[in-house]
């Protein structure tokens, strides 16, 4: 049977009130020498402490939910480290949940059962890693404002129709169209954009600083094709341009036309771009030489890949720290915003990788 509160408070001489501040993580302490006296008749006696009543007793659970859209990404999972860093800085640990599985139902519904997860177990903050969607789930947005109302604390990352939510803004607009204006300087001209999912707010806002970087340029993408926002979209989304070409022939002529620059391909994450590069190899064509490919991101795992990506570098870990930090500190300002960096690889030409 486990040892019970009351039991410890008995061996120790306290009364049952005093014990439970102790273990229980009050605020209102005893003095040094009987909070020893607690500490040292519940190691004896081998009590552990319950959870609920610590909650209680600290009016916090020490608990922090994360929801990524698949912990398998690079990306999700380097954030995911940022987050669980500082939280442990706060002696706080994190409640993951992915909603890449979704059984019969769908994203949307994951996640609304992910959160409401969170809520019933009295997290202290929730924090929205996935991207969000262009139309917000009415019921995710209701649930989680309740949780805000009743003392809660919400992180998004990138805007959101959630109200009171904090937001930390990603410079995906901005960086895609700097990413653009550097592969311009290099003379390249002709681009195919890999767009993911319209309805997600990152990708579609990606596909605008995309095509913002073009239209700066006098310039306009040979095709936009959507797609998953996976590295298996980013394949089919590949082979589906290509097809449009026609057979290999025909696909080499039109990417190695002498009179034009070399084609890149513009994906909307470096995920999609490592996906398109199978799709590429599986057609025999070569990276840089037949076509050239940057995505957006650099995830860790990009060190383990051939030809070197170029990329749009966002600091993922920093990110997942920021949003941790903006989650679990009451006094935290309402937003918070983060930068990257253009990274010129030998996938897009540049023979000095990064």
């Amino acid at each position: 049977m486990p040892v019970k509160l009351s039991e410890v408070a008995q061996h120790a001489g306290v009364s049952l009130a005093t014990a439970s501040r102790v273990l229980n993580g009050s605020s209102r302490t005893p003095a040094a020498d009987i909070a020893e006296r607690v500490k040292s008749a519940a190691e004896e006696l081998g009590y552990v402490a319950n959870a609920q009543a610590q909650a209680l007793a600290r009016s916090t659970t020490g608990l922090v939910g994360l929801v990524v859209h698949d912990i398998a990404d690079p990306y999700f999972s380097a954030i995911a480290h940022g987050v669980q860093q500082a939280a442990l800085q706060t002696r706080h640990q994190v409640l993951l949940a992915g909603t890449d599985i979704v059984g019969d139902g769908s994203p949307g519904d994951a996640e609304l059962a992910a959160v409401n997860a969170f809520i019933s177990y009295r997290t202290d903050a929730i924090i929205l890693a996935a991207s969000r969607l262009l139309d917000e789930d009415p019921r995710l947005a209701k649930a989680l404002s309740q949780y805000i109302n009743n003392g809660g604390r919400v992180v998004t990352l990138g805007p959101s129709a959630i109200p009171e939510a904090r937001v930390l803004t990603v410079a995906n607009r901005e960086g895609a169209t700097a990413l653009v204006a550097a592969l311009v300087a290099q003379g390249i001209k002709r681009f195919v954009i890999l767009a993911g999912p319209h309805e997600r707010n990152t990708a579609r806002v990606r596909v605008e600083g995309f095509l913002h970087g073009l239209a700066e340029a006098n310039l306009e993408p040979l095709a936009v094709v959507h797609g998953a926002f996976t590295s298996k979209g980013g394949y089919d989304a590949t082979v589906e341009y290509l097809n449009s070409l026609g057979d290999n022939a025909q696909a080499l002529s039109v990417l190695k036309d002498d009179a034009e620059s070399p084609v890149c391909i513009l994906a909307a994450n470096d995920v999609i771009a490592l996906g398109a590069m199978t799709a590429l190899r599986s057609r025999e064509l070569g990276i840089p030489t037949d076509i050239q490919v940057a995505g957006f991101d650099d995830i860790p795992t990009l060190r383990d890949h051939s030809p070197a990506l170029t990329t749009y570098r966002l600091p993922l870990e920093d990110m997942g720290k920021l949003a941790a930090e903006m989650a679990l500190n009451p006094a935290a300002k309402q937003s918070g915003s983060v930068t990257g960096t253009v990274i010129l690889r030998e996938s897009a030409g540049h023979h000095q990788p990064a």
